[in-house]
């Protein structure tokens, strides 16, 4: 009944129950059955311990493995629940054989042995000729059948077994159940044999689940999904550039949570893979890598960083150039956007033939001086510091267009004699010019022409009335015209422009 894997302590008693069943045979003194109850307890005692360490190894298992990778724990956790169903039912069976040997031998005695210890009638009539130990050794044999056909390796030696005993002296063979259970056997040594079966069962219970729960670990990464790969630094190539692309094949384990993290963040893993996601809040050029860190074989977790990966943001847009329209004004700063798709703002560089350009980010401003033609190049920086032309544009170069004059918030018609009175300056205003371009008057000329009388005429070196203008205006009466004439105005440009003159018909 001796088996593989038992601690010293397993084999001792292995041995004394082998010693104390030949004393047996030979004589039965109370010594001798003294040892039998005390090697009972003990083999009892140790069962204990061993299935209180199995049930707190399946209790670790719950807790961690079963939790965290389910899909590979739960295989071996089956397992080994069907090794502890089949041990299970296998004591069941033995305990129920003890209690039935106990009561007909006359019950338990306070010191927990049976009372008719000595009897060697009640175990070979029960075990042997009712043929009880016969279906004890199908049980035991069916058990560690299944025992061996849960763990990785089917040759694995175990403890439990109900094997003949070899060969005695003179080539006599005696069987399992007959060694155990026949005659001569007290009853006290049966209970022994039975609860030796007990303890050989737990050893094998906890060698078995040990190796079976041990299995999940043998492969912590087990790469089972494969994908073929393709990354290139940028997805953006300009003529004359050189496109070039890592192809490799690429193998990761569905089975396992490896811990994934970007920047300090765990991600969510799926199929052993995490998949990284940030919405681009803002525009610029960004870089990450990632980490994932494994849990090898050993228990040793072993870390891995991805290459530094970088990515451009930049806004949606959809650009609409009208050949006759493009335009840049004299005097008043031109703000110009300028992006290129697979450039970030930053690797962006702009220049012009003739004017000033300045600006970053991709937001400028042109300042021109002269009527004529303008180029705007616009470059980008490549990997390596290199620099390749992305396009040139042509503007032309305009003065501001002439602004209207106004007086009383009108450029000419009908005026009643309050509205004329109360005003004493005029205006040069820009209509529908999307720039901020203001225009400072320095000449004008006031006629005033009364019904029936000549014309009075004055003249003004702004945009203000003179005394003169003042007190002439506060003397016209219905039906007289009054023209604004010889308007000179200057704009931001510098430039000093005549302005068409502006009539009026006081009501």
């Amino acid at each position: 009944m001796a088996g593989a894997n038992e601690t010293p302590r397993q084999k001792m008693m292995g041995i004394l129950y082998l010693v104390l069943l030949g004393l047996a045979a030979t004589t039965v003194t109370d010594h001798v059955l003294d040892a039998f109850r005390n090697l009972t307890v003990s083999l009892k005692t140790s069962s204990e311990n061993v299935k209180d360490n199995i049930d707190k190894t399946m209790s670790a298992f719950a807790d961690g493995k079963l939790k965290d990778e389910p899909e590979r724990a739960r295989p071996v956790w089956e397992k080994a629940n069907k090794v502890k169903t089949a041990v299970a039912d296998l004591n069941k069976m033995i305990e129920g054989i003890k209690t039935d040997l106990t009561q007909m031998g006359g019950g338990e005695t306070p010191e927990g042995d049976v009372k008719a210890r000595a009897d060697v009638d009640i175990s070979p009539r029960v075990m042997v000729r009712k043929g009880k130990a016969k279906e004890l050794r199908a049980k035991i044999e069916e058990t560690r059948k299944l025992i061996l056909s849960q763990l990785p390796d089917p040759n694995t030696k175990i403890a439990l077994n109900a094997d003949d005993p070899p060969r005695g002296k003179g080539g006599v063979k005696s069987s399992w159940e007959e060694t155990n259970f026949g005659d001569g056997i007290p009853l006290t040594a049966a209970i022994t044999a039975l609860t030796k079966i007990q303890a050989d069962m737990r050893n094998s219970e906890a060698e078995a689940i040990k190796k079976i729960l041990g299995d999940v670990d043998k492969a912590v990464i087990n790469l089972d999904k494969f994908d073929a790969v393709a990354i290139a630094p940028t997805s953006y190539v300009l003529v004359g550039q050189q496109y070039t692309a890592d192809v490799f094949l690429t193998a990761s384990d569905s089975k396992s949570n490896p811990e994934v993290t970007v920047g300090g963040a765990q991600l969510k893993v799926m199929d052993g893979k995490g998949k990284y996601t940030v919405t681009a809040s803002r525009e610029g050029e960004f870089k990450w890598s990632g980490t994932v860190k494994v849990k090898m074989a050993n228990g040793e977790m072993k870390e891995y960083k991805t290459k530094e990966q970088v990515y451009t943001v930049a806004r949606p847009s959809a650009v609409v150039s009208p050949d006759k329209m493009n335009v840049f004004y004299i005097g008043v700063p031109n703000p110009v956007s300028v992006s290129a798709p697979g450039f970030s703002k930053e690797k962006i560089k702009v220049s012009m033939s003739a004017g000033q350009i300045t600006g970053s980010g991709g937001n400028y401003v042109v300042n021109v001086t002269q009527p004529g033609k303008v180029t705007v190049t616009v470059s980008g920086v490549l990997e390596g510091g290199k620099t390749t032309v992305l396009g040139a544009s042509e503007f032309r170069i305009k003065r501001i267009p002439p602004p209207r004059v106004k007086f009383s918030g009108k450029a000419g018609g009908r005026l009643s004699v309050g509205e004329a009175k109360v005003q004493n300056r005029i205006f040069a205003i820009l209509e529908d010019f999307d720039f901020e371009a203001k225009f400072n008057i320095n000449h004008f000329k006031l006629y005033i022409v009364k019904p029936r009388s000549d014309a009075q005429m004055y003249e003004s070196t702004n945009n203000s009335f003179t005394p003169a203008m003042t007190s002439a205006m506060q003397g016209v009466i219905s039906g007289t015209r009054i023209i604004f004439d010889d308007i000179i105005a200057t704009g931001p440009d510098g430039v000093k422009r005549p302005l068409d003159p502006i009539t009026f018909n006081i009501q």
